[in-house]
């Protein structure tokens, strides 16, 4: 199978452009915990083939997220994290069994009331936030993951309410991001989508994306906690507002 630098449906200048949205949007979460995931998918579904959107846009992430992951490891809580997996191959199975094809407003609308709710509404109880809150959470966003591509924040805002520590937030929320993008691959692959024609494009939106990380850390060094939370806050406010818009202009057009 031969395998070009571009696919046909990219054009140089908009693969260029995309490129280097990669670094500033792996910039903004790696400062501020979360956003850029969404901010790229925004800007890929401008641009890219429908069909292609999800699984490139997972692939990516996969790489940016594994990155970051890799340069914040010391801080990564890892008990959270074996509560998640298990989580993630629960929702990614069921997903990839069912491969159903719900109005996507509807996710889009429960994602954005729950990050709003996470953000601003009463804590949880701790128990929420324990082994059992953890795996249903893991295996909820990672069954939508499949069909939206969009459940970053709904995790962010989940993580953050575990970690007060700003570095924890970032490196287990990666660490998390990478285990529920990489069932993607198995699952778009056996379902006919051809990564191949797309890898020279997603490597290098990778490699992109990891120098955006390193200077994102850089910037988080001079943050503080208690910011750091209020910045958070604020971007997933603005995701979740944003989601909600979304979802109302879809259910206008499923209508």
């Amino acid at each position: 199978m031969e395998i070009t630098l571009l696919p046909e449906s990219l054009s140089l200048s908009v693969a260029i452009f995309l490129l280097t949205s990669s670094v500033v949007t792996s910039m903004i979460t790696a400062s501020l915990g979360a956003g850029g995931g969404v901010l790229l998918l925004i800007l890929m579904a401008t641009w890219m083939p429908a069909a292609a959107i999800i699984p490139v846009h997972g692939m990516i992430q996969l790489g940016s997220n594994g990155g970051r992951a890799m340069l914040t490891w010391k801080h990564i809580d890892w008990r959270t994290i074996a509560a998640f997996t298990p989580g993630v191959i629960a929702g990614a199975a069921t997903g990839a069994w069912l491969l159903v094809s719900l109005p996507p407003y509807l996710w889009q609308l429960t994602i954005a009331v729950f990050v709003l709710y996470l953000c601003w509404g009463p804590a949880l109880p701790k128990s929420a936030f324990g082994p059992v809150g953890v795996f249903i959470a893991a295996t909820v966003t990672s069954f939508v993951s499949l069909f939206v591509g969009a459940t970053g924040p709904l995790v962010a805002a989940f993580i953050k309410q575990i970690h007060s520590d700003r570095f924890r937030t970032v490196a287990t929320f990666a660490t998390a991001m990478v285990l529920q993008h990489a069932p993607k691959a198995l699952v778009f692959g056996v379902t006919g989508f051809v990564f191949a024609n797309w890898l020279p494009f997603i490597l290098a939106m990778i490699a992109c994306g990891f120098a955006g990380t390193w200077v994102g850390l850089r910037l988080l060094h001079s943050l503080n906690n208690r910011w750091f939370s209020k910045a958070l806050n604020l971007v997933l406010t603005l995701l979740a507002l944003r989601l909600m818009w979304q979802a109302s202009l879809a259910a206008h057009w499923w209508a």
